[in-house]
């Protein structure tokens, strides 16, 4: 397989993936192209091998950098702005983690500790009573879960993602 070849199907491929992540197809190209670049680009690098508008480009460079995984970097006598991705994937998991936990989880675990103090005493009630703290325990549990992801060295998630394997 050619590189051209080889980089368009990843650039498609992570584009997919984006969401899976909570990100639109476009964003996650972007953050592709930038992961497998040896260099910063400039918008218009980027706007020029991804087909897109600036808009879009900028748009999208904005939330890979609200994200966190996207930088800006300057270049002495250059008066465009350089964009670099975050390199280290254990970190690019991490950062997607907190954004996914922010605005995923949280905003579910709240909404349950608001609706959780319902009063009354029927079956709906106490059936809701049991499925919202059901679904309580399981958030709050992955909620954990992803705590300790965070917390967590990039070894002890490989050692431990092996062993889950075998």
């Amino acid at each position: 397989m050619e590189y051209q070849e080889a980089k368009d199907k990843f650039l498609q491929a992570w584009g997919t993936l984006g969401s899976d992540w909570g990100i639109n197809r476009t964003m996650a190209q972007i953050h592709a192209l930038l992961l497998i670049s040896p260099e910063a680009l400039c918008v218009k690098d980027i706007m020029d091998e991804l087909q897109i508008s600036i808009g879009n480009a900028n748009m999208n460079l904005r939330a890979l950098i609200d994200w966190g995984l996207v930088y800006k970097e300057l270049k002495p006598g250059e008066r465009k702005e350089f964009f670099v991705a975050e390199k280290d994937i254990w970190e690019v998991v991490r950062k997607i983690i907190v954004n996914r936990k922010r605005k995923e989880l949280e905003p579910v675990l709240k909404v349950l500790d608001e609706v959780s103090s319902v009063n009354g005493n029927s079956p709906q009630i106490e059936e809701f009573q049991k499925r919202v703290q059901d679904i309580r325990l399981f958030s709050s549990k992955a909620d954990s879960l992803l705590e300790t992801l965070l917390k967590a060295d990039s070894d002890w998630f490989v050692k431990s993602f092996l062993k889950m394997v075998r």
